[in-house]
């Protein structure tokens, strides 16, 4: 880095004196173009249930989802997110429920293709841990989880998803190879224009357990998800885990979490070009939230956190503060 000029001659805070200046050299803007929507579904009719781990968090059900979609929609933001609460009673250790074409995704993408068309585009999820009995990503046998095995089920649930309308499909689960053979199972069936964002960095975190609270995997989830997630110690791991998966498919990819994973997608931005998205965690979610509903600090500090985001290299940032801040920057 060159530096050119010395004090006193040079006084960076000329530029900062006004606010019209400080607008007029902004390095970094955050807008609603930058935030993706989740939205928890679950079955039955005109729900809102609180999701307790996560204020002002809620699961919809199919009939109610429009009043979340509409703010989505009117704040401009491009694209949301939705997971499904399976009921227990569908959930077996295969995971089958992901493949019922009338399940809680697959209703809610047909109804919201419908009444929005493209104004809005749909993301899902694609692993099997809202729809196991024992809440891992992927088949079990003998305490192991199955990688091949697994794959050829996500094959299946993203070609459902398509073909109900999913715009992005978003393989969640960190098997090895599945990128690869998700984007050839949609090229040969004719879903050449689905995109596919990878969860390529996706870390073994201890900030996912509101999340899994608000799918219903947390109970049933048995032991951890180390032999598939990333140690969260690897930094060169994430660079290989993304260039494999940009050379099997993949149009954009995830780093997950967000706030304490900064260098890495700062790294892979650097490094490959491509759409990078963070994923602002449950766990970062309801710290803040807590945080600014004790009054330790104020509603700012979500701008602050979602433009350092940006500042990093993230083209697009998932949060559950989506639509109340897009609300915000309007």
């Amino acid at each position: 880095m060159i530096i050119t000029g010395k004090y006193p001659e040079l006084r960076l805070r000329r530029t900062r004196q006004y606010d019209w200046s400080r607008r007029l050299v902004k390095e970094n803007s955050l807008s609603a173009n930058d935030l993706v929507q989740p939205i928890f579904l679950v079955d039955g009719k005109n729900k809102k249930i609180p999701v307790k781990s996560m204020p002002n968090v809620f699961r919809y059900s199919i009939d109610r989802i429009s009043q979340e979609v509409d703010k989505s929609v009117s704040n401009k933001i491009p694209m949301i997110s939705l997971f499904p609460f399976t009921n227990h009673k569908l959930k077996n250790n295969l995971g089958t429920e992901a493949l019922n074409e009338n399940n809680l995704v697959c209703k809610a993408i047909k109804l919201i293709k419908k009444r929005y068309k493209n104004s809005i585009g749909i993301m899902c999820d694609v692993a099997l841990d809202p729809y196991t009995s024992h809440g891992h990503d992927g088949i079990i046998n003998e305490n192991k989880i199955l990688n091949d095995e697994t794959v050829e089920i996500l094959i299946k649930q993203s070609l459902l998803q398509a073909e109900m309308g999913c715009d992005v499909i978003a393989p969640s689960d960190m098997m090895d190879g599945r990128i690869g053979k998700i984007r050839k199972a949609l090229d040969k069936n004719n879903f050449k224009d689905v995109q596919i964002l990878s969860y390529a960095i996706k870390y073994a975190s201890n900030f996912y357990g509101p999340f899994r609270d608000a799918v219903g995997s947390k109970k049933n989830l048995k032991g951890d998800k180390k032999t598939y997630q990333m140690d969260y110690n690897n930094h060169s791991e994430a660079i290989r885990e993304v260039a494999l998966d940009i050379k099997e498919g993949a149009d954009m990819v995830m780093v997950k979490p967000g706030m304490p994973y900064l260098d890495i997608i700062k790294e892979v931005k650097e490094n490959f070009k491509l759409p990078v998205l963070a994923y602002q965690v449950s766990g970062e979610y309801s710290i803040i939230s807590n945080a600014i509903n004790k009054k330790l600090i104020n509603r700012d500090a979500i701008i602050e956190i979602l433009t350092a985001f940006k500042r990093a290299g993230a083209s697009a940032i998932i949060t559950y503060f989506a639509n109340q801040i897009a609300k915000d920057l309007k």
